[in-house]
């Protein structure tokens, strides 16, 4: 016979013996028909009892192996509790299927084995390098190093490129990020690649090598971001950074004596434009000059001419009407232009002896000033 059987034999669950064997229960009316509730008591000391038959003990030493399981309990029970960090969002699991996802803060869940969490950092700035791998994640001492499978791009001007460039994203829905795609790192990786040849093929070499980078960088994060939206990963792309963008090395001394044969030729252009910009407007400047001498010119001779033949009606009129006064005005008028800046002396020849014959009106004219 078993040792569960010698416990049970001759005792029923609840410590009284087995039914219809003629017994009656505690409060019974002797007729085995009715049976009441069981005694909480009775169950304890049964279940005291039956651990210290089992564990060959007296009934005082079961006492802590019942507080330890209590404790035990708690503990399990307990386990259940779960915090989430600020930089982090819980996504619950209940036999491995999505529950719902917690924000930061202490929340509960089910415990092990029924339901668990888990934490993923959905503020962290996740990178990927594309076209290269630094030194530490390609073994080398220093420096990069180049993957050419990745780096050479086909531009639009059938043009080969050399360009690197990194891959900024975060997590926006842990849910999705977690169950939708397997592999985060590569998946950004094809996605973006994907991207910039697109981008790569639609653009000149030049364009792509100078001014042009910022507008590809602001393309190939958009068509990522896309790309990944239709994959339902929960990745957002914050920034695409290229890091590098030259020809081929096989070819780059060729392509830098080009571009420095266009960049003398910009330079030539430009101080030729400012010289232009410098002789063009100075040049109508005096040309307008000119002109306005001139117009000035014409018009002082123009008016002077009228003011002339003015005057010379003038005095023909006032000819005719008094031809001797006229022409007596018209002597001494010219006298007085004509002997203006002369010295002039006055000898009256018909003076008697006694008078001094000599008038020296300049001489006079001086004294007179002096005084």
């Amino acid at each position: 016979m078993s040792f569960k059987d010698k416990i049970f034999k001759n005792q029923s669950p609840w410590g009284s013996p087995p039914p219809g064997g003629g017994g009656r229960m505690p409060g019974g009316n002797g007729s085995g028909s009715r049976q009441d509730p069981p005694n909480l008591d009775d169950i304890i000391k049964n279940f005291q009892k039956t651990i210290n038959k089992f564990s060959g003990g007296k009934s005082g030493s079961s006492r802590p192996i019942i507080i330890g399981l209590l404790i035990l309990a708690l503990l399990y029970v307990a386990s259940g509790l779960y915090r989430v960090l600020p930089d982090e969002q819980g996504v619950v699991l209940r036999f491995g299927k999505y529950v719902n996802t917690t924000q930061p803060g202490l929340h509960y869940h089910f415990p092990t084995p029924f339901e668990r969490v888990l934490t993923p950092k959905v503020t962290k700035v996740n990178r990927v390098d594309v076209g290269f791998r630094p030194a530490s994640d390609s073994g080398r001492s220093s420096g990069v190093g180049n993957v050419p499978e990745e780096s050479l791009m086909l531009t639009g001007d059938e043009n080969i490129v050399d360009i690197n460039y990194s891959v900024f994203w975060v997590i926006k829905d842990a849910q999705k990020f977690l169950f939708n795609i397997q592999s985060p790192i590569e998946t950004v990786k094809a996605a973006s690649e994907t991207a910039m040849r697109e981008v790569i093929a639609k653009n000149r070499i030049q364009n792509i090598l100078t001014e042009g980078r910022s507008k590809i960088e602001i393309e190939v994060q958009d068509i990522t971001q896309i790309i990944l939206d239709e994959y339902g990963s929960g990745i957002q792309v914050t920034q695409v950074q290229t890091q590098q963008a030259d020809p081929p090395e096989q070819v780059i001394d060729a392509f830098r004596d080009v571009q420095a044969a266009r960049a003398d030729r910009e330079r030539s252009k430009n101080e030729a434009e400012a010289y232009a910009n410098d002789v063009i407007p100075r040049a109508r400047g005096e040309a307008e000059q000119v002109l306005q001498q001139a117009e000035a010119y014409k018009k002082e001779v123009v008016a002077k001419a009228e003011g002339e033949a003015s005057r010379f009606l003038a005095i023909y009129n006032e000819y005719k009407n008094a031809k001797q006064v006229t022409q007596e005005r018209m002597y001494l008028e010219t006298m007085e232009k004509v002997l203006a800046d002369i010295d002039k002396v006055i000898i009256d020849k018909e003076s008697g002896s006694g008078v001094v014959p000599y008038l020296p009106l300049p001489e006079l004219k001086k004294s007179g000033v002096n005084n």
